[in-house]
């Protein structure tokens, strides 16, 4: 079969079996025999006329040297030519070796899970406040234990205002900079330990969902987007309080009243969560259910979604989307929220600046003085 292919292909390079004139190196005229062949004609009496010229040994050695160039493409393998440039494909390939490999010619990107993997949710975080966003929260018990815990300390009560302002602060930020109860460290430690344990005792252990949280908690499992919890509580009681609705190992970060030093408006507990995550700001939700959580979120460059759980709807507006439940809300709400760069998040236009008015000159100034004495 090579030999075939070779002799048919010396139809296009030379002349076979008939004579052409030549010179040699004496610049004498000599008489090279060939003869012509039809154009169509097989293998067989191919051979059988050129062995009846004699012609068998040259044909032979141009076939080799055909073979040789065509062998390269027959094995599927092109040798690249250096025209002394180079071209970035941005993909890996070995020399010798067309097409080279891409990227996306990745054998695993065949199976739809990985796909899908790929084009997920890991690219978003979630950080969930714990009181009137994921569970049940009564407003009431809070102001009341800060009023027994005044009684107890001989303080007078707080204002509502004052019970307003403080709200999602840290106890002992509470104690020292708004109420100014005491400013000893053992005191206000103390203190502050007094009044989770009145809070927990109103509580009474119980603790239960609110409506459409559970259910949004398991639709973020299953896109396995990250979640981080956020409070103001000490640690071992919000541990408490996540086993005993059992969910347990849920959360991928926990940030307590440990681990900050200060409370809402302070941004401190969400930029720490977002670092534990192992995320940038921007691609951070928090879910909160008060104007200090949108203010934090907005100051940490976080997207905010609100939850109107003991605020009406209305006074959130500052958030970037209010809902009653948090079972309203879908993934794709969350990655267009997360994928949307707000104005305030430096969207690189330039501050337009004031232009200096100028001064009307078109009425002459007053030449007149006015003696300071005269007033």
């Amino acid at each position: 079969m090579v030999e075939s292919f070779a002799a048919t292909s010396l139809l296009g390079h030379r002349p076979i079996c008939g004579s052409y004139c030549s010179k040699d190196v004496l610049s004498k005229r000599k008489m090279i025999g060939f003869c012509r062949l039809p154009k169509a004609v097989t293998s067989k009496s191919l051979q059988r006329r050129m062995i009846g010229y004699g012609v068998t040994p040259i044909i032979k050695s141009e076939a080799m040297e055909l073979t040789r160039e065509v062998s390269p493409f027959r094995d599927g393998e092109q040798i690249l030519k250096d025209f002394g440039y180079k071209i970035d494909t941005g993909a890996d390939s070995k020399p010798g070796s067309w097409p080279p490999n891409n990227k996306a010619d990745n054998p695993w990107l065949h199976n739809p899970l990985i796909r899908h993997e790929r084009m997920g949710c890991g690219w978003l975080g979630a950080i969930f406040e714990w009181e009137g966003v994921l569970i049940e929260d009564n407003p009431n018990l809070e102001n009341q234990a800060w009023l027994a815990l005044s009684q107890e300390e001989g303080k007078s009560p707080p204002l509502a205002w004052i019970l307003r302002r403080i709200e999602g602060m840290k106890n002992e930020q509470a104690i020292s900079e708004v109420l100014c109860w005491s400013r000893d460290p053992a005191q206000v430690k103390r203190m502050s330990t007094r009044k989770e344990e009145i809070y927990q005792a109103f509580q009474g252990g119980i603790y239960r969902f609110r409506a459409g949280s559970e259910e949004f908690v398991n639709v973020l499992m299953h896109y396995n987007i990250p979640m981080a919890l956020v409070s103001t509580r000490p640690r071992k009681i919000l541990e408490n309080m996540i086993g005993a609705i059992g969910i347990e190992g849920v959360f991928n970060v926990i940030v307590a009243a440990e681990d900050v030093h200060r409370g809402k408006p302070d941004p401190e507990m969400f930029v720490y969560a977002a670092e534990l995550l192992q995320f940038i700001p921007e691609r951070c939700i928090v879910f909160g259910n008060s104007n200090q959580t949108v203010e934090a979120a907005h100051d940490a460059r976080m997207k905010c979604v609100a939850v109107a759980s003991k605020h009406p709807v209305y006074e959130l507006g500052a958030a970037d989307l209010v809902v009653r439940r948090l079972d309203e809300l879908s993934v794709v709400d969350l990655k267009n929220l997360a994928a949307v760069e707000s104005s305030e998040f430096d969207s690189g236009e330039p501050e337009l600046e004031m232009e200096a008015e100028e001064e009307d000159d078109s009425y002459p100034r007053s030449s007149v003085a006015v003696d300071d004495g005269f007033w």
